[in-house]
């Protein structure tokens, strides 16, 4: 069985990209078809990707594409209509909503299955990391243009024989925006080999961390002004990403607020084993993947309650004797410090919220892939 692999750009490496990583694995020969790669900014990973045989659109030839992704979303659809995939027998979509790779030149005995990790937020009406389409000067054009690439996405979202989804919630989104039906398989999530235990079975550290992107739909800027006003020890770690994000970087500062910048694998997995709790304020997540990778160290999320971070939280209030998080509903920094104290009083079971992380390992994914592949084809 001949088998390629889509995904929409090769940028940062986030969730979107260690599930393509993943894919990977399952099916080490694929070529990975895409828009276009930008290997400086693959950091640690960079080794991993380089060795993969990546094949990029014409849209790799275009000046200064890592600086105007959000603009060229408007050719984008031409980038895909282009990649003649025709000689594969399974074409594998990792499609990020950032482009639409949905569009690929397929052979008519070729199978198409994409996984979703959410239509194009931006078309949608969802918070966007990037906002340059929404800038004064870009916005009439942009208003035309998203109109006719909601048509276009509705189109090719016909295409695939099978949709899956990162999540219940993103499932949702298909349904309303595609008419389709997906298969929900939750995203991998890797544990600690070997299992990392730097404090005592239920000790945790005296700091709250955000590990994320720097971006302005992380809302990391609340987390900020709620440490600086409550006086509760905050790390952040991650890269900003744009003129938007060095501006949101410069300001994560305070008497007990300390940004770290981007952090190494080894350095995250400390970072998260040693956690007080960690904070997700992301408003409508697709999944709440950020939420499960602390968890795999025992170390409880505090939740905005919304969006993907409803199936991956479990909040003592349900009385399921399964604790892995508070929510809160608030999204100011009074509702994350009432969580917080409610969070303090909580006595957390870390083999628990590690047995509850456990759904979304590795392995159950690439398990779940294959077995849907082999129903598929």
């Amino acid at each position: 069985m001949k088998v390629a692999l889509v995904h929409d750009y090769l940028k940062e490496v986030g969730g979107a990209e260690k599930v393509l990583m993943a894919l990977k694995e399952i099916w080490p020969e694929a070529p990975v078809f895409t828009a276009y790669k930008f290997p400086k900014y693959w950091g640690e990973y960079r080794a991993i990707l380089e060795s993969w045989d990546i094949r990029e659109s014409w849209g790799g030839y275009l000046p200064w594409a890592d600086k105007l992704l959000s603009y060229y979303t408007i050719i984008s659809p031409l980038f895909f209509k282009y990649l003649d995939l025709s000689s594969y027998d399974v074409v594998i979509i990792s499609a990020t909503g950032g482009y639409f790779p949905n569009g690929i030149k397929v052979g008519s005995g070729t199978k198409i299955i994409t996984y979703c990790h959410t239509p194009p937020r931006f078309l949608y009406g969802y918070p966007t990391a990037r906002q340059e389409r929404n800038k004064w000067y870009f916005r009439p054009i942009s208003l035309i243009v998203d109109h006719v690439l909601r048509m276009v996405d509705f189109k090719w979202a016909q295409r695939p024989g099978v949709f899956v989804a990162n999540s219940k919630n993103v499932a949702n989104r298909i349904r309303k925006f595609y008419r389709r039906e997906a298969r929900v398989v939750y995203p991998p999530i890797t544990p600690p080999s070997p299992p990392l235990n730097l404090r005592g079975e239920n000790d945790y550290g005296d700091y709250y961390l955000i590990v994320s992107r720097i971006v302005g739909s992380k809302n990391i800027e609340l987390a900020v002004m709620a440490a600086n006003k409550y006086k509760f020890k905050l790390k952040v770690a991650g890269r900003p990403i744009g003129s938007a994000g060095e501006k949101i970087a410069s300001e994560i500062k305070g008497p007990t607020v300390e940004y770290l910048g981007e952090v190494t694998e080894e350095q995250k997995q400390e970072l998260l084993a040693g956690a007080k709790g960690f904070l997700a304020l992301e408003s409508e997540s697709d999944f709440g993947m950020t939420t499960v990778e602390p968890m795999m160290y025992g170390t409880p999320a505090i939740a905005f309650r919304n969006g993907g971070y409803l199936e991956t939280v479990v909040d003592p209030s349900t009385g399921s004797g399964r604790a892995t998080g508070i929510f809160f509903d608030e999204l100011t920094p009074e509702g994350l410090w009432k969580a917080i104290k409610e969070a303090r009083g909580v006595e957390w079971d870390k083999t628990e919220i590690r047995k509850w992380a456990g759904k979304f390992s590795k392995e159950r994914f690439k398990n779940d892939m294959v077995e849907l592949v082999k129903g598929y084809v």
